[in-house]
């Protein structure tokens, strides 16, 4: 490359000229965290390198600019050129390249020409703010139910370990009557930076937990921690409708919060255990029952089992096996109220294979009247199978 002449914007961040817009973002993130002068202290080269990509990214990233520069090149940024911005300095009008970092690191004001010495705390991830009591854990508890109970409704009592809120300090982790003194890890912040090579790391006073306070005298029965474990018991209403996997929210009882914070809360997962008749289908149910095959054959009425007690079924003359009956609204509830599903009956017809010499007698002579003696295949079925003989 001769003097003077200025490197290509594209070559410079790594990227090609069909480079997306995230793409060349990305690509100057990681170009300015390598030649950051925080990173490179001293190294006049990196710092005028960290430059040079800044100025690149602040000319590619904006499409006019980009477009005027495909077309003239560095051209189009000099005095005059047809990319030059009316309000604009000195060096084609370009930002300060520590604004345009701190623009695509979401860090907001402060800083100086070489970053003012937080710039990478804010990148990776160092938190704002001071502590301050902070939110209990929310719980899980899996509870099995019955599906007479899913069909119902139903209240549980159910018991679970969890830290609690000692009764002694009321959460706050100070023996009653102690004093009240500010945190002298972190002067109040809650918080307190280490240095990690030539990064900037926030995070939580050890001291104090993030509360930016102690006390003379911490309490004798949590230690300071303002929980302890504890067994809790709690009774849970169960609507009815309610299904595996259905989640229910109990406010405030999951476990305490640090430092007298609010309490978390505790989520009941259902399940419903396997019935020995039903099988449900959504909000409806599923059953198998086996009939004799003189009811099928002659037809009748039954009585079968709901979840509701007993309802009676008719059953047609020649009813055939798998035929399947249907019980309207005797399902399960809808979850939101207002209308149950139904229950579907599939039949299965028994045939005898202990037969009294009467019974045989009596069925031979049916047999022949009827002539299956002859052909005891139907005819039906006959007829469709006959091409494949």
């Amino acid at each position: 490359m001769a003097a003077g002449q200025k490197e290509d914007y594209y070559e410079l961040l790594g990227v090609t000229k069909t480079v997306t817009e995230e793409e060349l973002k990305k690509a100057y993130r990681k170009k300015a965290v390598q030649f950051h002068p925080d990173k490179n202290p001293g190294n006049k080269q990196a710092e005028e390198t960290f430059k040079k990509v800044s100025e690149a990214y602040e000319a590619l990233k904006d499409p006019q600019k980009r477009a005027a520069y495909d077309r003239y090149g560095h051209a189009a940024f000099q005095q005059g050129g047809p990319g030059q911005r009316s309000s604009g300095g000195g060096g084609g009008g370009f930002h300060d390249p520590f604004d345009i970092f701190r623009e695509v690191f979401g860090q907001g004001g402060g800083g100086g020409g070489q970053g003012g010495g937080g710039v990478f705390e804010e990148f990776f991830g160092g938190g704002q703010g001071g502590g301050g009591p902070g939110r209990g854990s929310d719980l899980r508890y899996d509870l099995e139910i019955t599906l007479e109970e899913a069909a119902q409704g139903a209240e549980k009592e159910i018991s679970f370990r969890k830290l609690g809120e000692c009764a002694h300090c009321h959460g706050n982790g100070a023996e009653p009557g102690s004093k009240r003194a500010t945190c002298t890890t972190c002067r109040g912040a809650g918080q307190v930076t280490t240095s990690r090579g030539f990064f900037h790391v926030r995070q939580a006073c050890p001291t104090c937990h993030g509360s930016g306070h102690r006390f003379e005298k911490v309490c004798v029965k949590c230690s300071g921690e303002g929980r302890v474990n504890e067994t809790a018991k709690i009774n849970v209403k169960i609507p009815a409708g309610v299904d595996t996997g259905n989640k229910l929210r109990s406010t405030g009882n999951g476990e305490a919060g640090g430092g007298g914070g609010e309490a978390g809360d505790l989520y009941i997962v259902i399940h419903v255990k396997e019935h020995d008749v039903f099988e449900r289908q959504g909000d409806d149910l599923f059953c198998e029952i086996p009939i004799k095959f003189t009811l099928a054959t002659l037809g009748g009425t039954i009585h079968v089992p709901t979840l509701q007690g007993k309802a009676a079924l008719k059953i047609p003359t020649g009813t055939q096996s798998n035929t399947t009956f249907r019980l309207k609204s005797r399902g399960m509830p809808h979850l939101r109220g207002g209308s149950h599903g139904d229950q579907l009956i599939r039949v299965q017809v028994e045939v005898p294979t202990h037969l009294t010499s009467d019974q045989k007698k009596i069925l031979e002579e049916f047999s022949r009247i009827s002539g299956d003696t002859e052909e005891p295949i139907s005819k039906g079925f006959f007829e469709k199978a006959k091409k494949f003989f």
